[in-house]
């Protein structure tokens, strides 16, 4: 973990060699898509970063063959940071061998309003490794690893999730999926969020229900962060019910 450089050169040039294996012979055109998601409470890593309210999250997505990239947004209020919104920007790859995808990326996250008035807060950046494939038929699983370097706000920050998710029988106009997801993030170091109990556990299990451009998701969130004052998240890291509506535009 501490040596760097060391490890984003070895990322970058595994990245490169799969690029090359699966780079397309034919051209390739700029596609795009919007995705318009409500949500009753954004959850993100098992917080509550809107404070237990809703929160509607505009997504611009661009990909270019194996290449991608886009923007996100969304209001937010609690967790770490207490900002209206944050803004976030992000890109990668997603080569294919031997009947695995993998996403190689980096996500710039943003609070403007934090950086304009000074208030605690502040823009970081982090690294992505995944890898998404069937070990059989509807089934498929995503294992995730997340890197965030040691920055002026943050400390360093390595967590590591995997997603599993099961496509059911078609319920009528309805696409069914059954999803569970757990995940595991550690903080060590001088960064301004970082506390004892940073190093913790999440995890959610839901029901997704996709019909034409629509996606209906009802899913249970929680951690095994400690209810009481000890825990700096107290209030926004207990379990949850979440309901979330996605709409994939054009």
């Amino acid at each position: 973990m501490r040596n760097i450089g060391c490890s984003i050169r070895n990322l970058a040039a595994g990245a490169a060699a799969l690029v090359c294996l699966s780079a397309p012979a034919a051209a390739e055109e700029l596609e795009w898509s919007v995705n318009l998601t409500g949500t009753s409470d954004w959850i993100f890593r098992g917080l509550s970063y809107t404070n237990e309210a809703p929160a509607f999250q505009p997504n611009l997505h661009l990909t270019y063959g194996i290449l991608y990239g886009g923007l996100w947004a969304s209001n937010i209020d609690g967790g770490p940071l207490y900002d209206p919104f944050e803004l976030d920007f992000y890109g990668g790859i997603t080569p294919k061998l031997a009947g695995i995808d993998f996403d190689f990326g980096v996500i710039w996250y943003t609070y403007p309003a934090a950086n304009a008035g000074g208030s605690m807060g502040g823009s970081y950046v982090e690294f992505k490794a995944g890898a998404s494939f069937s070990p059989f038929s509807k089934f498929t699983v995503k294992p995730v690893f997340w890197y965030t370097p040691d920055q002026e706000y943050y400390a360093e920050t390595y967590t590591i999730e995997s997603t599993f998710a099961y496509e059911l029988p078609a319920l009528g106009i309805f696409t069914p999926t059954v999803s569970a997801l757990i995940g595991y993030t550690e903080e060590s170091g001088t960064g301004l969020w970082v506390a004892n109990d940073d190093n913790y556990t999440y995890w959610n299990a839901g029901l997704s229900l996709a019909v034409e451009k629509f996606t209906f998701d009802f899913r249970y969130w929680d951690t095994n962060l400690p209810e009481n004052a000890n825990n700096v998240y107290d209030g926004i890291s207990d379990e949850r019910f979440v309901f979330t509506t996605t709409v994939a535009l054009p």
